[in-house]
């Protein structure tokens, strides 16, 4: 039988990428010279079809830098897709080559672009999240993108309090855990607490005697069913 939900893997250049149709049923490799990405859509997702789907878009951590998108399935949400979580939305996962990090180079507006004209994307529902490194990468794009995010979700990350105050309209939830010895849980403290002063209202869970692998917060339903009320006005 089938498998209904799927990663198909491409690869994506800007303007020039020749990509074909994804189908529903196989993984499809294509040729870039910029970063890789898996891609997962809906099981009533339908190219011919005029509705437009939320779009959450993942970033790994530091140990699955690389150029095997096969590394990405062995945690967070790629985790989950693999093993045949459901989302009702489009959901990109890119790989950051070795060496390496989310702020190293600007491959988020290609990414972007191409995401947008290619699948039927809600440009008001776009959510972004990621863990750990990922985590990092998540607040350092809203910050410097808040007018593309409906929601942001950082697992065990930080970034820089003084420049939080760009995305205060942005809804966050953030997720650390409290005996986390790799990312102190400080570094998500003082983005909330900058985000707090500067007006925002970030949702903030301390996962208690948890250390740095809380990637099963990702099988949280409830996150999800959060990220999807969240719309851009």
């Amino acid at each position: 039988m089938l498998k209904k939900n799927f990663f198909a893997i491409i690869f994506f250049l800007s303007l020039s990428s020749c990509i074909q149709q994804v189908t529903k049923t196989d993984f499809q490799t294509k040729t870039s010279s910029l970063y890789k990405y898996l891609i997962y859509l809906p099981e009533q997702y339908d190219s011919n079809s005029r509705k437009k789907w939320p779009l959450i878009i993942y970033l790994h951590g530091k140990s699955l830098c690389g150029s095997d998108l096969n590394n990405l399935k062995r945690y967070g949400i790629p985790f989950y897709i693999d093993r045949g979580m459901q989302f009702k939305a489009v959901v990109a996962s890119p790989q950051c080559p070795s060496g390496k990090n989310w702020t190293t180079e600007n491959w988020f507006e290609p990414l972007f672009k191409e995401l947008t004209e290619k699948y039927h994307i809600d440009t008001s529902r776009i959510y972004l999240t990621g863990m750990s490194m990922g985590g990092f990468g998540a607040w350092y794009l809203a910050i410097k993108y808040p007018h593309r995010f409906a929601a942001v979700v950082p697992l065990c990350g930080g970034g820089k309090p003084q420049l939080v105050c760009a995305m205060k309209d942005v809804p966050v939830w953030v997720f650390h855990g409290n005996k986390d010895e790799q990312v102190p849980i400080q570094r998500s403290e003082e983005m909330v607490k900058a985000l707090k002063k500067c007006g925002g209202s970030p949702k903030f869970t301390v996962l208690r005697g948890q250390g740095h692998d809380i990637h099963r917060t990702y099988s949280d339903e409830r996150i999800y069913r959060w990220m999807y009320r969240q719309k851009l006005r």
